[in-house]
């Protein structure tokens, strides 16, 4: 642990340990598709450009929020968070996506990653919940609805 003083919140080493690793993959799968979208809001185009640019922009910057929130939570439990591209490669789900796809394969690369990221936050929710860290489940669920409404939301536009 990185800190001089002990954590005493009520929620053991072990379960403080294994929700930070939980949440260090979270934060690398909210990172990786913050920088997918913010990418694909600055290369769509096509019919749909303004409606997508927009919808991108508003989707990325809520995700820039979201990973620092997360990270925040990683210190909180007494870890540090990691924050290279290096670490975000190899603990994130999402892979990065080479060129520049169409709107429509951006729409359903985007619908994927979202869905992705709802898995990842079910894995990690458990072993919060387990632990009784209210703060990392509820930190989580939020994330889980804005997620899951995000990609019905990209969806409904296939």
């Amino acid at each position: 642990m990185s800190q001089n003083r002990t954590i005493n919140i009520g929620i053991n080493d072990q379960d403080r340990e294994s929700i930070a690793e939980g949440l260090s993959h979270l934060l690398a799968d909210s990172y990786t598709l913050y920088l997918q979208t913010h990418n694909f809001h600055w290369n769509v185009t096509g019919p749909q450009f303004r409606e997508l640019h927009l919808m991108f922009e508003e989707h990325y910057t809520e995700l820039a929020t979201a990973v620092d929130e997360i990270a925040e939570r990683i210190r909180t439990l007494g870890y540090p968070a990691p924050g290279t591209y290096k670490a975000f490669a190899e603990l994130s789900s999402i892979k990065e996506v080479d060129g520049v796809p169409t709107p429509t394969e951006m729409l359903e690369l985007l619908t994927d990653a979202h869905e992705q990221v709802v898995r990842t936050c079910r894995e990690v929710l458990g072993t919060a919940q387990d632990a009784d860290d209210e703060s990392s489940a509820s930190l989580i669920s939020d994330r889980m609805v804005i997620h899951e409404k995000t990609a019905w939301m990209l969806r409904s536009m296939l």
